[in-house]
């Protein structure tokens, strides 16, 4: 029976936002004649045992979530590639943010114009693209970088550019600097998309997040509303470049509200798998003790925070329905599988300032730790889509 105390968590987790509350309201209706009317036939759990896959394993949708991390969004593209290489997953919703959301833009419009192959060629493109719209700018590793070797050769942090730019940034803002308005990736950009296929698309449907800078408030662009300019708003670092104004509203990076936010993928899709592609990293071995360490710790605690939040809530709800025997259906919700690609080792040796570095050689390591992390997720993991979650929120939050 549930007793009051768990009546009023589940309430709350329920209409705790649009996270997981389809359609309007609260306890009257649902969690109160929910609670009253105990199953009646076999208690519904958010695993349910599934029949061992015999022959050729069955194709399976997922809705994907991707993260933000400037260059370090190359190791997403590293995990997309493998997965579209597989084969064995459709997609349906796909949420992301900064780097995510542009990973995913290209990952949509290219499965619905070519396919797996044509994703995976698109995708190329445009980290290709990236690099060579850096390879003559000043923001490269310097000979003390690559001296130093492991990770030293991926950072900038011996380069004066990049000490520069981090000391103008502190004493000047984009509009002092930068008064164009320019930025490099609508360059990167240009001609890759028709954001006319993606707004009619109901077969591979994008969500992008970016944060609203007056309203201090997260919008999801999605439909009508993708543009290049909602890709540019979720990627606006605002200490290198002036808010995206769309629709007479300025936004900045949505990572601040949402890295990614997954509601979308609750509300407007319908498979019960979201697959997170994380890039940075939730765990540091030890304290950072460097200014520019400590600031990089501070961003990435706090990127990482709305994540954690979602996903222990969404466990949350699948556990209470489960212990209580609460057909997720009456509810007005539905279980939900949580599944994770972390980064690697190597993703953890990394500093903020190699975020800005675009170099090919780099930016083609990290697309092979991503795909070594999405082929061991695909041999670990994979059997339990569509049936169970293969990771658990609650180990990431104490």
């Amino acid at each position: 029976m549930l007793v009051p105390a768990d009546r009023r968590i589940l309430c709350f987790a329920f209409n705790a936002g649009p996270l997981f509350f389809e359609g309007q309201g609260g306890m009257d209706g649902s969690v109160g004649d929910v609670a009253k009317r105990r199953r009646r036939a076999t208690p519904v759990s958010p695993t349910p045992a599934a029949p061992p896959v015999t022959g050729a394993p069955a194709r399976r949708t997922v809705n994907l979530a991707l993260q933000g991390g400037g260059s370090h969004g190359a190791f997403t593209w590293g995990v997309l590639d493998r997965l579209l290489e597989d084969g064995r997953l459709d997609v349906e919703g796909i949420s992301g943010t900064s780097a995510g959301a542009v990973n995913g833009a290209l990952l949509a419009y290219g499965l619905l114009t070519g396919g797996a192959e044509g994703a995976r060629a698109l995708l190329h493109r445009l980290w290709r693209r990236m690099a060579k719209s850096s390879a003559t700018g000043p923001l490269q590793p310097t000979w003390l970088d690559w001296m130093t070797g492991g990770a030293g050769r991926r950072n900038l942090d011996h380069s004066p550019v990049y000490a520069g730019l981090d000391m103008m940034v502190r004493m000047m803002s984009p509009y002092q600097f930068n008064p164009l308005g320019l930025n490099p990736m609508r360059d990167v950009l240009d001609g890759l998309i028709d954001f006319d296929v993606l707004r009619r698309s109901d077969s591979v449907r994008l969500f992008v997040s970016a944060t609203n800078v007056n309203r201090g408030q997260l919008r999801v662009f999605k439909g009508a509303d993708l543009s290049i300019e909602a890709l540019l708003a979720s990627a606006c670092v605002p200490i290198l470049f002036q808010a995206v104004e769309i629709e007479g509203e300025p936004y900045w990076d949505g990572g601040y509200m949402g890295n990614p936010t997954l509601y979308p993928l609750l509300h407007d899709c319908t498979a019960t798998d979201i697959l997170v592609v994380q890039v940075t990293p939730l765990q540091r071995p030890a304290v950072p003790t460097a200014p520019s360490a400590i600031v990089d710790r501070m961003s990435e605690i706090g990127f990482n925070a709305t994540l954690l939040r979602e996903l222990k809530s969404l466990e949350l709800v699948n556990r209470l329905c489960a212990d209580h025997g609460i057909d997720p259906s009456e509810a007005g919700v539905r279980p939900v599988y949580l599944h994770l690609v972390e980064p690697g080792p190597g993703m953890a040796d990394l500093g903020v300032s190699s975020k800005l570095n675009a170099d090919w050689g780099f930016l083609t390591e990290l697309r092979d730790m991503g795909r070594a992390a999405a082929g061991d997720w695909l041999t670990r993991c994979y059997g339990q889509v569509g049936r169970e979650s293969s990771f658990a929120a609650g180990r990431a939050i104490i």
